[in-house]
């Protein structure tokens, strides 16, 4: 039996490594007649789960003052003995970023994930309910050692930093040390002991936390049931089109080298270049001001900003969906600039990433952030599908239902501006939403009169938007393509009709200063401000309640059994996978699962079913 020791808030901890059968007697001793709740954690080879390579390396448990390293590489009793501690234990289980281990243990232990989700807290959902701030926001963050540092010992040892060192020393890198690295090795197995007594002592002190800041239990039932769906539909992942991929990749490099090949004809050698694209844009006849602006904007470093809503502006595209806004000439190389470094990010940021993680039997697994954002919102990275253009059916035509299926996509009906009309009151806007009403028309028709023109309702759109996610009048202006004088004036008249949206605001903000500048979300979420940015507080108001709604209906499904069709929850889009013959049924389920009353508002849904790729739903022949 190996033994290290170390202090941790001026208590002596203790890893022990069992080495022989024997030694693991005493495991077992500790667990049976440990009290109270035991944290878990796993090392493996990397961070791609599913990938051909990937190797469970051990399994570590721990209380506030012990930690058990368990190398289940070593196989046969070491194996049996987790094996046997997951049989027999019935107490909570305490894990730091719950959904890696889950599927970790389901995929090399067996386990299943809805078994081990009913029996865990996990710490970094936790701590994201007490503050959901990065730290480049002012907040702590969700990693395990730097809340460690500020809840449990100001030294808390960062064993990863000496980990590094030891990969070096080896001939290793960052990505080939967690694979490469003796398992024995002193240094690693402290790293793992620790990681279990920091997060064992760490979750009290968050219970206190919540319970302190009124955060109320339920909600944090409910995000661990999120984070189970989310876990589920990530372990089931999707279907590649593998010869289509490939296919795309290479179309990508295709279009990215055709367009390179324009911007050099302009003198851009590099269409990552910002220097050499202001000069040529200048030597073009351009001003590089935006609309609202009356002169260009520069970067920190003193250079001239050829960033994406310049270059769009200057090339006469809509920055959302890179439709033509038809507001001035287009500039030939501000298209070909965008349409370059799109098709190259396209490839590596989707193409290429669908082929580096494909499994075995031919799925991609994205992973899902139930709480990624301030607000609560998720995201999907590892490939990032939440950032695709909702237009595009290029990169989603790789991805499939499964054999003799269909997609099935459903989304919520503009529930941005009905959950807006929701938490303001605003009459007016529940009014044309109760009637059925497009919401935008009306609104167009109210300021614009019975006359009003599709630009008249684009403007109204972007207003509208510029409420909920914070925009003002300048970037209201560059998304529309209207001019400032217009965007202004639409902006009074827009205050004029729904007055109640400017008075929720100036509540909401004087609340939020009474309660250290944190505003209470309609669920009980804390949405802390940044005090330049009190404004904001519309937007984190509206955005939250938005992802609770998506988060509920989730719930909601899985309640009424459609879990095993459910494949990606992306904005406020659900995307199932459905046998054919089931599709028009499931579909119905999942819309009525996604409708309800909020506040007075009803929250719609619609879904379409598709044929078997995801980008049928957007146009795809397939």
């Amino acid at each position: 039996m190996r033994a290290y020791n170390h202090g941790i808030a001026g208590d002596n901890v203790t890893v022990f490594v069992p080495e022989t059968p024997g030694d693991l007697v005493h495991f077992k001793d500790w667990w049976v007649h440990s009290n109270g709740h035991i944290a878990l954690d796993t090392e493996t080879t990397g961070l791609d789960i599913f990938s051909a390579g990937h190797r469970l390396r051990t399994v570590q448990f721990g209380d506030a003052n012990t930690a058990w390293v368990i190398h289940w590489e070593r196989g046969g009793r070491f194996v049996e003995a987790v094996v046997e501690f997951f049989r027999r234990f019935r107490r909570t289980l305490l894990i730091h970023n719950a959904p890696y281990d889950w599927l970790v243990l389901g995929r090399h232990a067996g386990l299943r994930l809805e078994w081990l989700a009913q029996r865990t807290r996990d710490t970094q959902v936790m701590a994201k309910l007490v503050d959901p701030r990065q730290p480049q926001e002012g907040g702590i963050g969700a990693a395990l050692k730097p809340l460690s540092a500020f809840y449990v010992d100001p030294t808390a040892p960062d064993t990863q930093g000496d980990l590094t060192a030891v990969f070096r020393s080896l001939g290793l890198t960052k990505a080939t040390g967690w694979a490469g690295i003796p398992l024995d090795h002193p240094t690693y197995n402290l790293y793992a002991g620790l990681d279990v007594i920091l997060t064992a002592r760490l979750a009290p002190i968050l219970e206190r936390e919540l319970d302190r800041l009124g955060v109320r239990p339920v909600l944090v039932e409910y995000e661990h049931e999120v984070l189970h769906i989310c876990a589920e539909m990530q372990r089931k992942g999707m279907v590649l089109d593998l010869e289509y991929a490939e296919t795309l990749s290479s179309k990508l490099a295709e279009i990215e080298d055709q367009y390179s090949k324009v911007a050099r004809r302009y003198g851009v050698e590099s269409v990552n270049a910002p220097k050499q694209i202001s000069e040529a844009l200048l030597g073009m006849g351009e001003d590089l001001i935006l609309p609202g602006n009356t002169a260009p904007e520069y970067t920190a470093g003193g250079a001239i900003k050829v960033d994406k809503p310049v270059l769009f502006y200057l090339a006469d595209l809509d920055t959302k969906d890179g439709s033509r806004l038809n507001v001035r000439k287009p500039n030939p190389l501000a298209e070909a600039i965008i349409r370059a470094k799109r098709s190259g990010k396209w490839r590596k940021t989707y193409a290429d990433t669908f082929l580096e993680t494909v499994d075995p039997d031919g799925r991609i697994h994205p992973n899902i952030q139930t709480l990624q954002a301030r607000t609560g919102r998720m995201s999907v990275t590892r490939p990032a599908l939440q950032t695709l253009p909702s237009s595009d059916q290029m990169i989603r035509r790789a991805l499939l239902a499964e054999e003799g299926g269909v997609m099935i996509s459903t989304d919520f009906a503009a529930i941005e501006m009905r959950v807006l009309a929701a938490l303001a009151d605003v009459k007016q806007m529940k009014r044309a939403i109760l009637a059925g009403e497009d919401l935008h028309e009306y609104t167009a028709r109210l300021v614009f009169g019975d006359g009003f023109t599709p630009k008249h309702r684009k403007l109204c759109k972007g207003v509208g938007f510029g409420k909920v996610y914070g925009g003002g009048a300048a970037t209201i202006a560059r998304q529309t393509g209207a001019p400032m004088e217009d965007v202004q004036r639409a902006i009074r008249a827009y205050d004029r009709v729904y007055p109640e949206i400017k008075r929720a605001s100036a509540r909401w903000q004087r609340e939020a200063f009474a309660n250290g500048m944190v505003t209470i979300s309609a669920t009980g979420r804390r949405l802390p401000l940044d005090r330049d940015r009190t404004y904001a507080v519309v937007n984190y108001a509206c955005q939250s309640a938005a992802r609770d709604c998506l988060g509920q209906a989730l719930v909601t499904m899985k309640e009424k059994g459609l879990l095993e069709y459910l494949r990606l929850p992306i904005h406020d889009e659900v995307l199932a996978s459905a046998p054919q013959e089931d599709a028009a049924d499931v579909a119905r389920a999942i819309e009525e699962c996604m409708t309800f009353n909020l506040f007075g508002v009803p929250v719609a849904a619609e879904a379409e079913v598709g044929k078997r790729s995801w980008g049928s739903l957007y146009g795809a022949d397939y």
